[in-house]
C-alpha cells in the first residue's frame, strides 16, 4: 500500500474512534444552572463565590465600583478619578448609547423622541441634578422605565464615565460664573483685559 492510501486508511480509523465517544461527557450526572440540589441546605446547586474571592480578570475590586450602591444608599461620588480622558470615552460612549432618547445636550429630545417615541426626563430637571452618581450608574446598569438594561452592551468602567459626563453635561448647562475656579477667571480675565 502506498504512503498516500495509508495515511488516508490512518486518517479514517482514527476519524472512527474518535467518533465512539458518544455522549458520555454531555449525559454524565452534573447539576444544571438553577437547579435544585439535594447536597445543599438551601437546596440551590449554583453557590455563592466564598467571601475573598478575587475576581481572575479585574482583581480585588470594590463592590461600590460594580454596583454603585454603599452602605447609605447610592453613592454621591464617582468611584474612579475623573479626569478629561474619562469625559472624552464617555461622551463617546453617550453619544452612541444615550443621545438617541436623551438627545446630546440631555434635555431628554432626542431624535428617537422625536420620530414619536415617549420623551425621557431632561437631565436638567432639578430631581436628576439633585440625583446622586449611583442612581445614574443603577439606571443604566438595570434599566430605568422604558429603558432597558445596558449592563449587557456597556461595560462597567463605561457606565462610570456616562456618568460623569452626563455630571460635565449638567453642568455645563446650569454653571455660573461662581462655579468657576478664581484662578480660571484671572486666566480669563488677563486674556481679555476685564476686571471682575
Amino acid at each position: 500500500m502506498s504512503r498516500p492510501w495509508r495515511l488516508l486508511a490512518f486518517a479514517l480509523a482514527a476519524a472512527l474512534v474518535l467518533s465512539a465517544c458518544g455522549r458520555n461527557m454531555y449525559d454524565q450526572p452534573k447539576a444544571e444552572t438553577y437547579e435544585a440540589s439535594p447536597f445543599f441546605a438551601d437546596g440551590a446547586s449554583s453557590r455563592p463565590l466564598p467571601e475573598g474571592t478575587i475576581s481572575r480578570e479585574r482583581g480585588a475590586i470594590d463592590p461600590v465600583y460594580l454596583t454603585g450602591m454603599g452602605d447609605g444608599g447610592f453613592v454621591s461620588e464617582l468611584p474612579i478619578e475623573v479626569s478629561e480622558g474619562l469625559l472624552r470615552r464617555g461622551q463617546e460612549r453617550y453619544d452612541i448609547f444615550c443621545s438617541v432618547c436623551h438627545n446630546y445636550n440631555g434635555d431628554g429630545n432626542g431624535m428617537i423622541v422625536q420620530k414619536g417615541f415617549v420623551q425621557p426626563a431632561s437631565f436638567h430637571e432639578q430631581r436628576l441634578l439633585d440625583s446622586p452618581a449611583g442612581y445614574y450608574y443603577n439606571a443604566i446598569t438595570n434599566g430605568f422605565g422604558r429603558m432597558y438594561s445596558y449592563a449587557s452592551r456597556i461595560p462597567v468602567e463605561d457606565r462610570w464615565a456616562i456618568v460623569a459626563y452626563v455630571r460635565a453635561l449638567q453642568l455645563s448647562q446650569n454653571a455660573t460664573l461662581d462655579d468657576v475656579p478664581a484662578e480660571i477667571l484671572e486666566e480669563l480675565d488677563a486674556a481679555t483685559g476685564e476686571v471682575r
